[in-house]
């Protein structure tokens, strides 16, 4: 089985580029972030066309996930249980379904802007909605897994330089907390392997050349249970479909299960 997680900043830009992927890549199960279209614009029948049932949670220009299967999709969750809003809105950030032997969580964790904004808190506390939300499968004997953009680099290594982000979010103690917290629910990081250069980096931002130059972040991630952890045989970035006109600032990682 194949499960990947794709941040593919607005699907309604990256459409055909995420319909060649899907054929090419052999992809049961994709957890996407960032759709930023609606529910009733998201595109579901060129999706169908290829065998892909979605669930999706999605409100508008900003945010939205979903997740894709070609091998069912059961009992789905939209949102999290005691999710914190932000400005007193619930925002699209979280969706969980149950494809074929796998519960999986498409997550896109808040950005948190400066650390003195009200948007870290608020990534602070959404974080202990998702770990409320998540413990009961992560301690469960079902494989299970939350996907997607964390918006948080576990360690130094998973950043170019850790000094260009000295002051800046993405890398503070706080955050890195958060994920310890969640980890400590029974959750592995499933660190995929670079296709090329040493580290495993998932998004490198569109200025000053990031990407040729691998000016990278390690910010997509696989976080799975003891089950899920077991069960993979691999895993990747697949800095390919960085490349070229049109892609994405993030990379899919992909993970082969044998369930």
């Amino acid at each position: 089985m194949r499960i990947a997680t794709w941040n593919v900043n607005s699907i309604t830009a990256r459409l055909p580029r995420l319909l060649a992927w899907l054929e090419s890549s052999g992809t049961d199960v994709l957890c996407l972030q960032e759709a930023k279209v609606a529910d009733q614009q998201f595109p579901y029948e060129p999706l169908r066309e290829l065998g892909y049932e979605a669930a999706v949670h999605a409100t508008g220009r900003w945010n939205g996930v979903a997740v894709l299967s070609r091998v069912g999709i059961e009992d789905v969750v939209k949102g999290l249980p005691g999710d914190p809003g932000y400005e007193g809105v619930e925002e699209p950030r979280a969706v969980s379904a149950t494809c074929g032997p796998v519960r999986v969580w498409s997550v896109y964790v808040p950005n948190g802007r400066e650390v003195d904004h009200p948007h870290y808190a608020y990534k602070i506390q959404w974080f202990e909605a998702l770990k409320a939300a998540v413990a009961g499968d992560a301690a469960g004997g079902r494989p299970f897994a939350v996907l997607g953009d964390y918006n948080v680099a576990p360690t130094d290594d998973d950043v170019y330089d850790v000094a260009a982000f000295e002051g800046a979010t993405h890398v503070t103690p706080a955050e890195r907390a958060a994920l310890a917290e969640l980890r400590e629910t029974g959750l592995t990081d499933v660190v995929p392997r670079p296709l090329k250069y040493d580290h495993p980096y998932t998004y490198w931002d569109y200025r000053q050349l990031c990407f040729p130059k691998n000016r990278g972040m390690r910010i997509d991630l696989v976080y799975g249970n003891t089950p899920f952890a077991a069960a993979v045989k691999d895993a990747y970035v697949d800095r390919e479909e960085r490349k070229g006109k049109g892609a994405s600032d993030h990379a899919p990682v992909v993970v082969d299960l044998e369930v």
